[in-house]
């Protein structure tokens, strides 16, 4: 299993085009060979959860049983060739899963191929969740904090908010430099772990998942660099 994360820039003229493209990428991924699970995704403008979304940049995240799959996709399929001619920017990364729970949308996407206790080095993180429609109050109110401590964390190298909808449907994919320092923000940070303590007690999503990956390879760039160029 591989799992792909491409994000790509249109030229500003372009947007209504990328718009239009949430719709007819569809049917194309419905059909593509060897795509197992996929999601057409929105982007925020501060590299996690966001209220504000970049009309310019969007994302697709798709499993694949080989990378032979996914290479007969970047390649020739019409959606590589809608990005060749309309953006100005994409970035993709290739990884394996290590760990995974919870759901999206009733599915368990990410199988485990790598047994977690055995990789060393920089790891993906995927933190996606449906909110409670009478609880976005509650969690957009936290959001700002955790992402401003995210940023400045030991290890940190970037992230990118990521969405099926605005406002209720929202994940964000972090890249660290090591398993260590991601879970070092993530429990042992006092400001994370009562958010986090919140999401529980006050029971925030209807559906959430958490899965790790171990980044495999980095083409092209993000908002002007790739982020893994001097790690992989």
């Amino acid at each position: 299993m591989m799992v792909s994360l491409t994000i790509v820039r249109y030229k500003k003229v372009y947007m209504p085009l990328a718009l239009f493209a949430m719709a007819i990428h569809r049917l194309p991924l419905m059909l593509q060979r060897g795509c197992s699970f996929w999601k057409l995704l929105g982007t925020g403008r501060n590299g996690t959860f966001d209220l504000n979304p970049d009309w310019q940049q969007w994302g697709l995240l798709a499993v694949w049983d080989s990378q032979a799959d996914f290479d007969r996709c970047q390649k020739n399929s019409f959606i590589a060739k809608w990005w060749r001619t309309f953006c100005t920017e994409s970035w993709t990364l290739l990884c394996e899963p290590l760990q995974s729970h919870g759901k999206w949308d009733g599915k368990e996407p990410f199988k485990t191929t790598i047994a977690d206790s055995e990789y060393q080095g920089a790891i993906a993180v995927l933190t996606r969740a449906t909110i409670r429609l009478n609880r976005l109050k509650n969690f957009w109110a936290n959001v700002d904090g955790v992402a401003n401590l995210m940023k400045d964390a030991p290890g940190y190298i970037m992230s990118v908010g990521i969405g099926e909808a605005p406002v209720y449907r929202q994940a964000t994919f972090s890249l660290w430099q090591s398993e260590e320092q991601m879970k070092a923000f993530a429990y042992k940070s006092r400001e994370h772990a009562e958010v986090i303590k919140k999401t529980r007690q006050e029971n925030w999503y209807s559906e959430e998942l958490f899965a790790r990956f171990k980044p495999i390879a980095s083409y092209g760039t993000i908002n002007g660099t790739d982020p893994l160029k001097n790690i992989l």
